[in-house]
């Protein structure tokens, strides 16, 4: 049994994963973390850290960028493994967590779905076989609450399709700004905001006479929980290190 501290618990996201953990024999919230300290569930809920004595296997992150100093300052001290599915992170805290992974397991993710980790591998294979031919357009659409844009979602899939190019890509998100014609070695990267779109990425290759499509849509939240609940499952007992999706991804296979 994994015994799982939740940062975030009374969120959206923290309440899928409840509501997942709740219906799981292989792991059990035991305290949650959240600014508002109601009691949604059967655990615990603080609003600061040395309030929370539980004793845990993980700690599970889905709050606020703002807050990721304070959760590894805690993680590092009580020598927890981390699954890192806040978005929209800083530089310098992804920084942050790369450094923490030198004395705990860190898993940072930059989407939390299964589907989507699998949809970043196609396109990365499909870059290297298809450079020089075809344009690359990612285009990525979400509710009208987001904050960051565009989504680490969409970066994490132009990093991969970057990392399997010959030549270094110019990421280009505006193009209203400059009028001059597509340079070859571009990746657009486009962000739609509006109503209540979960989350959808498509990544767009477009050839003479013929355009590839691959795209992922989450119709509810609870892939990202259902991801989250697995890194926290595979990530207890880990040596200290960085962990991602694929590390996850690659075990199942």
């Amino acid at each position: 049994m994994t015994n799982i501290i939740l940062s975030g618990c009374n969120g959206r996201m923290g309440q899928a994963i409840t509501r997942l953990v709740e219906e799981s024999d292989q792991c059990r919230i035991v305290c949650g973390l959240d600014i508002n300290t109601k009691q949604l569930s059967h655990y615990p809920v603080y609003d600061q850290y040395d309030g929370c004595q539980a004793e845990a296997d993980v700690i599970v992150d889905f709050s606020n960028p703002a807050n990721t100093e304070r959760l590894i300052a805690f993680a590092v001290q009580k020598k927890l493994p981390c699954v890192i599915a806040t978005t929209g992170l800083s530089k310098d805290q992804i920084a942050l967590l790369h450094k923490a992974s030198d004395t705990i397991p860190v898993f940072y993710s930059a989407n939390m779905s299964l589907g989507v980790n699998l949809l970043i591998e196609l396109a990365s294979r499909a870059a290297k076989l298809l450079e020089g031919s075809f344009d690359i357009e990612i285009i990525e659409k979400h509710h009208n609450q987001k904050l960051d844009a565009p989504s680490g979602t969409a970066l994490a899939i132009a990093d991969a399709i970057s990392a399997n190019l010959k030549t270094l890509p110019q990421y280009v998100y505006d193009r209203h700004s400059v009028r001059k014609k597509r340079e070859s070695n571009e990746i657009g990267i486009h962000a739609i905001r509006g109503g209540s779109i979960v989350g959808e990425h498509s990544v767009l290759f477009a050839g003479n006479d013929e355009i590839i499509e691959l795209k992922h849509t989450a119709t509810s939240r609870e892939v990202f929980a259902v991801g989250a609940v697995k890194a926290a499952i595979y990530l207890a007992g880990k040596p200290a290190g960085m962990y991602s999706m694929k590390d996850l991804v690659n075990e199942i296979a």
